[in-house]
């Protein structure tokens, strides 16, 4: 049997997989996908993509080109609203305009798109980083040791079985991952909703969202509870549905149990809203309805992410963008981890972050789901509603990996207008300049640790460098880069927000990780900046 080595492999080729594989190789580290399918995605899954997720795309270079193939298929700054159907009453605006606000607070913006046309993008972002795919090859078994993972792949198309050894796996293997069902790792949460299906089809309903700002619409009548996603024509979409009929009824729920295509042109015009329309159906999956999250995301060298960690309702748009967050969050403390520059608590931390927000998610996406499309389940059980800015962009780490202020609450969220700097917070966004040309805050980040000073923080950059210009230095096998902020500073700060966008005073600064969360800050200048900024990055990387 033939072996070879690498040192991360990841199981899975879709989203999540092609996301780790992108953010490991930005940070230098080779990895090995395998996936069972032939290639990336055959239907235009997860169409609603976040704040978040588009600033992760922009650190790796691929948001201009990602737009560019959003705006072939959807309007920009759609809404999301209920219909009784498109010929029908409008029931609710859930927001009427995706982009509402958003200038303030992010260089990014918020679009749609479906994942069938993202995957081919990412895909070949991976490989020019060279990530090696290998599509057509599943994972036939693994066993894990405390120097690594051996596992054996199979070739489906010539049945050539060979062994691969890797330092680390992750799993992004999907909702059903059979690796967390191996290792043993137990979902909680709300469990099965609902055997929904999504109905892929052709209808002329441009005449009826003319004029409409719709992105995503949500149908609820007496026949069925569930939403669109339509092309901008009007012409093509796909319709998931939830519920059929009676919700008191048992069989409400059992969608996926009447799949012909009668029945799916039935349900089509019944959202629409027109009984005659003439309706091509080009194909149906069914897929459960879940909100549940892994009662641990790791175990041993193996790592869950995406849809192995965390299943929920496609409310609220959260499924694929959590799970590139999850593999944003894992790649750099990976790569410090395999290049030696960190200790082996710097990888609990991934767990430590990103499990109780996947709980979080879940939550809220069950939330919507129920408020939304399924009013019957009850609203004395679920979470209030945490809104989108707080979900997307204003989530909060509480780890080893950050040193949290004495006054911090523990929350998991706050307003991202508010957090000021706060270490456990992304980094906030204002446009400054830097030779000359405009750029966001969070430019400087994605690769390395950043240091941000005010223009009277002179001492603490010089803590960082050897020479006089240099504006990176080597701080316990880690490349931290420092800035002094403001005039005649490195970068200028043309509006004068930088301090108190942060919230320190001139002669503060903070420490901002490689995936753009704060993790230190020191509101004014201190005695030992040296000894401090050592200390601090130390304890980071335990």
């Amino acid at each position: 049997m033939q072996s070879e080595d690498v040192p991360v492999l990841i199981v899975g080729g879709s989203l999540v997989g092609l996301s780790s594989a992108i953010f490991l190789a930005w940070h230098g580290v080779p990895t090995l996908n395998v996936e069972r399918h032939r290639g990336t995605a055959v239907h235009p899954r997860a169409g609603h993509f976040q704040l978040r997720t588009l600033e992760l795309f922009r650190s790796v270079g691929l948001e201009e080109i990602i737009r560019r193939k959003s705006e072939e298929q959807y309007d920009p700054n759609g809404g999301i609203a209920a219909v009784e159907s498109l010929a029908g009453r409008e029931l609710a605006t859930y927001i009427a305009n995706i982009n509402s606000g958003v200038a303030d607070v992010s260089p990014s913006v918020r679009f749609f798109m479906t994942q069938q046309a993202l995957e081919p993008i990412l895909r070949t972002r991976a490989e020019e980083l060279g990530a090696e795919l290998r599509y057509g090859t599943e994972l036939v078994s693994f066993e894990q040791d405390a120097g690594g993972v051996s596992a054996v792949v199979k070739d489906l198309d010539s049945g050539v079985e060979r062994t691969v050894r890797a330092r680390y796996m992750i799993a992004a293997d999907g909702n059903r991952s059979p690796i967390r069902e191996r290792l043993g790792i137990a979902m909680r949460g709300r469990g099965l909703i609902s055997h929904s299906i999504t109905i892929y089809f052709r209808a002329d309903a441009s005449a009826l969202i003319a004029g409409r700002n719709l992105g995503v619409i949500y149908v609820f009548n007496p026949e069925l509870r569930g939403f669109f996603r339509l092309e901008k024509s009007g012409r093509s979409g796909f319709l998931a549905v939830n519920t059929v009929g009676d919700t008191s009824l048992p069989e409400a729920t059992s969608v996926a149990d009447n799949v012909t295509e009668a029945r799916c042109i039935e349900l089509v015009r019944a959202a629409i809203g027109v009984p005659d329309m003439p309706v091509h159906i080009d194909d149906v999956a069914t897929w459960r309805a879940v909100a549940d999250n892994a009662e641990r995301y790791r175990d041993g060298r193996v790592f869950l992410a995406g849809d192995a960690a965390h299943t929920m309702p496609p409310n609220g748009g959260f499924g694929g963008n959590t799970g590139v967050q999850d593999a944003h969050n894992l790649a750099w403390k990976l790569a410090l981890a395999i290049k030696g520059a960190a200790g082996p608590r710097l990888l609990e931390t991934y767990d430590l972050e990103r499990r109780p927000l996947g709980e979080l998610t879940v939550e809220q996406a069950y939330t919507r789901y129920v408020r939304r499309t399924a009013p019957y389940l009850g609203t004395e059980s679920i979470q209030p509603v945490v809104d989108e800015w707080r979900m997307e962009i204003g989530y909060k780490y509480h780890s080893a990996a950050i040193l949290s202020e004495a006054d911090d609450d523990g929350a998991l969220h706050e307003d991202p207008r508010e957090s000021r700097g706060r270490p456990g917070t992304r980094a906030p966004h204002l446009f400054l300049e830097r030779a000359g040309h405009v750029v966001s805050t969070l430019d400087l980040f994605g690769r390395h640790f950043v240091l941000l000073a005010g223009i009277d923080g002179r001492e603490w950059c010089a803590a960082l460098r050897l020479r006089s210009g240099q504006t990176s230095q080597q701080v316990d096998g880690v490349v931290v880069e420092s800035y002094r902020i403001g005039p005649a500073g490195d970068i200028s700060d043309p509006d004068g927000r930088f301090t108190d966008s942060y919230g320190i005073s001139s002669s503060g600064a903070v420490l901002v990780r490689p995936d753009g969360f704060v993790a230190w800050r020191a509101r004014e200048m201190i005695e030992t900046p040296q000894k401090v900024l050592a200390e601090a990055i130390s304890s980071i990387l335990s």
